[in-house]
């Protein structure tokens, strides 16, 4: 990978723009947390409404059925508050449709808030749920996954609160996520062992997004870094791309990488 890029403006006047996912005919549709919607750019290059999901939208991802999967947090996003909230849950819309509420809580446990989400290659849907960002008083870190047949339940429970926050699967099945209160890179191996992959380099690194290069590096978004660490597979770091802002999230189209970034 070419760490030495200058990024292109696409899109500006964004509401907190997070979780970018790319449709078939290119096009990328990402959340916009402080507007409540799903927001499609297309080849005009221009950001306009697809889908109005109420609450705080923390990101999406398209499923195998056409539907894009939402990760609902209820609308909160610091002290902002949405003009109409909605209860933390995983919410499924059609393109321009309304959304549906698939979960509110796995093995009795209500959701937090959840962050990210992603499928793995056996269709499995895999999200973060760290709740609300206050390092002071922290809501309790979870990470669940829905299998095909809608059953859900939890991957990893966190005795301390460490926010994970973007996450990516692996072609095996190894679950990577990354953690904003403490700054490392984890992996849940398929045989149930947590490989902490590092602390990111930096005085205060608050992660964010994840991405899988096609060589397999994982790519994690800082928000106080301006810019994404590149990192090998067992957690070296191989790099840093700068990008400035203030970047939330990543998704690849072949070559192209598309970043969300909440400053612009």
């Amino acid at each position: 990978m070419n760490y030495d890029i200058k990024p292109e403006l696409v899109a500006e006047n964004l509401g907190w723009p997070e979780g970018p996912t790319v449709m078939p005919d290119g096009s990328v549709i990402f959340v916009e947390s402080y507007r409540s919607r799903l927001t499609i750019v297309g080849k005009d290059r221009k950001a306009k409404q697809l889908t109005y999901v109420t609450g705080a939208p923390n990101s999406c991802v398209l499923g195998s059925d056409g539907a894009l999967y939402v990760c609902q947090n209820g609308g909160t996003v610091g002290p902002w508050r949405a003009a109409e909230m909605s209860v933390p849950s995983i919410q499924r819309a059609m393109p321009g449709g309304k959304p549906e509420i698939l979960v509110t809580e796995v093995d009795g446990i209500k959701l937090n808030g959840p962050n990210d989400l992603v499928f793995a290659p056996d269709g499995t849907l895999v999200w973060t749920d760290p709740g609300t960002y206050n390092p002071a008083n922290p809501d309790p870190s979870y990470i669940y996954a829905m299998s095909p047949d809608g059953k859900a339940s939890a991957k990893a429970t966190f005795e301390t609160p460490t926010f994970p926050n973007g996450v990516v699967v692996e072609a095996d099945g190894s679950i990577v996520w990354d953690e904003s209160y403490t700054g490392h890179v984890k992996r849940l191996r398929t045989d149930g062992k947590i490989e902490d992959l590092g602390r990111m380099p930096g005085k205060t690194p608050i992660l964010d997004g994840m991405a899988i290069a096609k060589d397999g590096s994982l790519l994690v978004t800082d928000l106080v870094g301006e810019g994404f660490h590149v990192l090998a597979r067992d957690g070296t770091p191989k790099g840093f791309v700068r990008t400035g802002g203030c970047p939330t999230n990543l998704a690849f189209d072949g070559e192209t990488l598309w970043v969300t970034d909440a400053s612009v």
